[in-house]
């Protein structure tokens, strides 16, 4: 498809959050935007939702009343659906299964193909596996759309073959990767005038292993713990540092916006990405901070999944541990932390995986997936 035809077709991709921590969406839509397309980013507008910047691309919130569990999701869908419906668009992206229902129905009615973004395991992630009639009906809404998509990606290979496996249609894999920058110098390990700084970016909810880490800075000396980021867990996590260690080992830096994140994890001397065996989502996952830990040059500690044991078969940037127990971590943080000559090597590593672990070489994958959404459509009009 030429860029002229490109400049014609406009697609809506739609998520549940507020757009403003989304770097996935961000790269995602700026590369369509970039190569000719149109592009709308769709999310919701939540209670205390800031401005949000300007983008190439447009980007739109629905406000709803209701702010989480079912009545949020039906709510957001119907709201999500309507709006559809009074949108002209040539393809819409439903970003994992919260949004599936609106996209393929309103794709269907106006004769448009849909796309699905698979972020997660939805299904398998902790706030949905532990509660059976929750799964229930979000597995019934994939096992009814997914089938019928032609066009399905997620972010790694690993769970790529298991939603392709389970749903019985192809899965492509395009990572969560950074934009290949000149990288900030990162941290040397010794520093005199300031402690050894292990940094979390991400959402502070359960499931993270930030429990387990906060116990196991009683077992660290001269350490830093950096949280980058909110969530469910902020208050009590709050409660615990003050509890275990006090606020001096401790620093809750909230939200940071995705374009400062690289500088702040420059400035740590690990990253850290610790979550529960027991969730398949976060078993197959891999997450967006692992690689900007790489392309930071920042070691890190991840868990003995996967796509993350994978990577450092590879490349040596990880230590992964088996395990969330706060001896295992702390054994983790100590090993780096006072073996040089190993974290210097890490540091290199990192430098050499960050060149082909980058969106430069996922963009291509994306704009092929779109190029064949459009063709395979209009072949079959």
């Amino acid at each position: 498809m030429e860029r002229m035809n490109r400049e014609h077709s406009y697609i809506i991709a739609a998520v549940t959050n507020d757009l403003h921590q989304d770097q996935r969406m961000q790269r995602i839509c700026t590369t369509l935007q970039d190569a000719g397309y149109k592009v709308k980013l769709t999310g919701r507008r939540r209670h205390g939702s800031r401005a949000l910047p300007p983008q190439a691309y447009e980007q739109t919130r629905l406000r709803c009343w209701f702010e989480r569990g079912k009545l949020f999701y039906l709510e957001y869908n119907l709201r999500l659906l309507l709006y559809l419906l009074g949108q002209s668009f040539d393809a819409v992206c439903a970003v994992d299964s919260d949004t599936l229902i609106a996209c393929f129905v309103a794709a269907r009615i106006k004769g448009k193909p849909c796309v699905l973004d698979a972020h997660e395991y939805f299904s398998e992630t902790p706030e949905v596996a532990q509660r059976p009639v929750v799964k229930t009906i979000w597995e019934a809404v994939a096992r009814w759309i997914i089938p019928r998509l032609r066009h399905c990606y997620t972010v790694g290979e690993a769970l790529a073959e298991v939603l392709s496996k389970r749903y019985g249609v192809d899965f492509e894999t395009i990572r969560n990767a950074p934009l290949k920058q000149v990288a900030p110098a990162p941290s040397s390990v010794v520093h005199s005038d300031r402690p050894f700084i292990v940094l979390y970016q991400g959402m502070l909810n359960a499931g993270r292993g930030l429990e387990a880490m906060l116990e196991a800075m009683q077992m660290l000396e001269n350490v830093q713990l950096w949280l980058a980021g909110e969530g469910d867990l902020s208050e009590e996590l709050r409660r615990q540092a003050q509890t275990l260690i006090g606020q001096d080992k401790v620093r809750f830096l909230g939200f940071v916006p995705p374009a400062e994140l690289p500088q702040l994890t420059s400035q740590a001397h690990i990253g850290i990405n610790l979550l529960e065996a027991g969730s398949l989502s976060y078993w197959y996952s891999l997450a967006n901070k692992a690689l900007d830990y790489i392309h930071a040059g920042v070691p890190s500690i991840q868990m003995d999944f996967p796509e993350y044991g994978k990577i450092n078969e590879k490349w040596e940037v990880f230590t992964c541990i088996p395990d969330l127990s706060p001896g295992a971590i702390a054994a983790a943080v100590r090993a780096l932390q006072q073996d040089r000559d190993k974290y210097e090597w890490m540091q290199e590593q990192c430098a050499i995986a960050a060149n082909e672990l980058c969106w430069q070489n996922e963009a291509p994958k994306l704009l092929n997936l779109y190029e064949r959404v459009f063709r395979t459509h209009a072949d079959r009009r």
